[in-house]
């Protein structure tokens, strides 16, 4: 399985960014991508999450209402839309995906870096005030 996250850039703040994770080497409909971000010297913080078998989706109460997460399957791309942008999302953003049944999937909403099997590379996302 590989990801492909890219998007990434520099920003004002308020400002709007799409990203994006492209995912090849697997055949399951069923599959779970989260995105993550990281910033120097800190832990990998979940931020959001969306399940293919259903759709639903999931946010990190510090990017809910500004950041939306979608899904088209028929490219196996993830999208991370990405308003109102602030100065502290500046980050190393990362696209995660773990496999698993579609109840699982749909019910068990994982915010640990550690249930993720396959990550992308990171994409910079840098918001300048």
């Amino acid at each position: 399985v590989q990801l492909q996250a890219s998007g990434g850039g520099l920003v004002q703040s308020g400002g709007s960014l799409r990203l994006s994770c492209a995912a090849s080497g697997f055949t399951s409909d069923y599959y779970a991508v989260a995105w993550f971000r990281q910033v120097p010297g800190k832990e990998r913080e979940w931020i959001s999450y969306i399940s293919s078998s259903d759709g639903s989706a999931y946010y990190a109460d510090s990017v809910k209402g500004r950041f939306t997460i979608s899904s088209d399957s028929a490219k196996n791309t993830v999208y991370l839309q990405m308003n109102s942008l602030k100065t502290e999302d500046t980050a190393l953003y990362y696209c995660a995906l773990r496999l698993g049944p579609p109840v699982q999937l749909s019910l068990v909403i994982s915010t640990s870096p550690a249930d993720y099997e396959y990550w992308g590379q990171g994409t910079l996302v840098t918001v300048s005030s």
